[in-house]
């Protein structure tokens, strides 16, 4: 056999083992298409309801015309203690029409007493929750539901749960988060002053980096499983535009340019990048870099953006202005992503294969990057933010729960942030002055204070969650 076709068949086998081939693995969930989906939030339960639990047997939606569906369960036992922060309950995917309500069957349910727990009589008949609503073919949505506890304890004894039924107030715009789901196909849509989720957005296969134009109320999200870029309008949490890239591109992140003009999506399966005229919302470059991009930065200025390629292990510089390559640096064993210090004249570089931050200078003549040191933090780092107010480092690593913070002179950890779950990614509000973590394999977007640094709130997210942006981002 020919040396080439023995490379080939060796690539595929590991292509079979390793994460890095994600293309080989992309998730295989039917997208809507003719159907609609719905998620359930269940409201935090009143601290009356603190002696109760109660297991489900199912929930069902309630077509106009008598016939039921059953929803997936999340949550079949619900008590206060798992209850004190909103939480997905249910969802189901349904045919476009209108719908009665919801029927909800209660396998047990219980009361704490001072000598053990009491069990409550549940009735012959399933409790239902009359609520009115459509479904439209390729739309996702919440619904909201409080539970009513001293109308749901009936003489004492005997239990039927009562809801209050409703759809979440839109937060105002300058309160909006997002979430981008890439194994569920969906956008989370959060109000992050009451720290809930106000809406659903159903996109195109694969959502991954998401970015937001604030000053036209305009998000911008990566469809890896599609080879295309969605335009969601802010405002009325719609999809209002599609840019196709090229078949095999599977885009993965993307960055804005200060002036917002500029889109720029890095393409890991094709090692391109694509520049997007916003204006026009079109494809007008593209541009090879190294082998994997994983990331892209774009500095303050807005005339350089730095191309993280894992697999050639180096970092390739772009001129936005002139839409080329004009230089390319080794930085070490599989770069991840960068972030600029507070005064934007240091790049700092983590690495999946190298247990090396590389602080790096950024000039506007060649060289265009020039390593100033390297800090041993450890293996595994697999996101950094800085905080552009106290330019200090927050570094999560790939299987560890805590988040450390680094003194960006000394390089030493200065306190660090405990988490029930490795962070993905991170980001900071600059308003509400709260950091944001996203915990894929808990299904959760985590909020820490940033002064005290204790959990202020979870919010229940979809699967394989990946990227957060939020209004007022710093």
């Amino acid at each position: 056999m020919k040396k080439g076709k023995c490379l080939v068949i060796m690539a595929f086998i590991a292509c079979l083992f390793f994460s890095g081939c994600q293309a080989m693995f992309l998730n295989i969930r039917p997208s809507l298409e003719d159907e609609g989906e719905v998620f359930i939030y269940l409201q935090p339960f009143s601290q009356e309801a603190e002696r109760l639990s109660f297991k489900l047997e199912g929930i069902y939606v309630l077509r106009d015309d008598g016939v039921e569906f059953p929803l997936v369960v999340l949550l079949p036992e619900l008590r206060l203690q798992d209850m004190k922060r909103q939480r997905l309950l249910a969802s189901c995917r349904l045919s476009p029409g209108r719908y009665a309500g919801f029927v909800f069957k209660v396998k047990s349910a219980s009361l704490k007493i001072e000598d053990g727990e009491a069990a409550l009589n549940i009735p012959d008949v399933p409790a239902r929750g009359d609520f009115l609503f459509n479904v439209e073919r390729n739309k996702a949505f919440v619904i909201s539901m409080a539970f009513k506890y001293k109308e749901s304890i009936k003489s004492g004894f005997s239990f039927s749960p009562v809801f209050s039924i409703f759809i979440p107030e839109k937060p105002i715009n300058s309160l909006v988060g997002y979430v981008t789901n890439f194994g569920s196909d969906i956008i989370t849509v959060f109000d992050k002053k009451k720290i809930e989720v106000t809406g659903v957005i159903a996109t195109g296969r694969g959502p991954k980096g998401i970015t937001l134009d604030e000053r036209i109320d305009r998000a911008y999200v990566a469809l890896y499983g599609e080879d295309a870029v969605e335009v969601v309008d802010v405002s009325e949490n719609n999809i209002i535009s599609r840019i196709n890239l090229n078949p095999g591109d599977n885009p993965q992140e993307l960055a804005l340019t200060p002036d917002r003009k500029t889109l720029i999506t890095v393409n890991t399966a094709s090692d391109t990048v694509s520049i997007i005229d916003t204006g026009s919302l079109s494809e007008v470059a593209r541009i090879s870099v190294g082998d994997n991009p994983n990331s892209v930065l774009i500095d303050q200025t807005g005339m350089w953006a730095y191309v993280f390629n894992t697999l050639s292990n180096n970092i390739s510089v772009i001129n936005i202005l002139t839409m080329e390559v004009v230089d390319t640096l080794s930085t070490g064993p599989e770069p991840l992503r960068g972030e600029f210090s507070r005064n934007g004249e240091m790049l700092y570089v983590i690495h999946r294969g190298f247990p090396y931050i590389v602080v790096l200078k950024q000039s506007s003549k060649p060289p265009y990057l020039s390593i100033l040191r390297k800090e041993s933090i450890g293996m595994g780092m697999s996101f950094i933010k800085v905080d552009s107010i106290t330019n200090l480092l927050y570094i999560s690593k790939k299987y560890d729960t805590q988040i450390a913070i680094y003194d960006p002179f000394s390089f030493r950890p200065v306190d660090y942030i405990l988490s029930e779950g490795a962070a993905e990614y991170i980001t900071i509000d600059g308003e509400e002055n709260n950091l944001y973590l996203v915990i894929p394999e808990k299904r959760t977007l985590a909020v820490f204070n940033l002064v005290n640094r204790r959990i202020v709130s979870e919010i229940d997210t979809g699967e394989d969650s990946y990227w957060v942006t939020i209004m007022g981002e710093r």
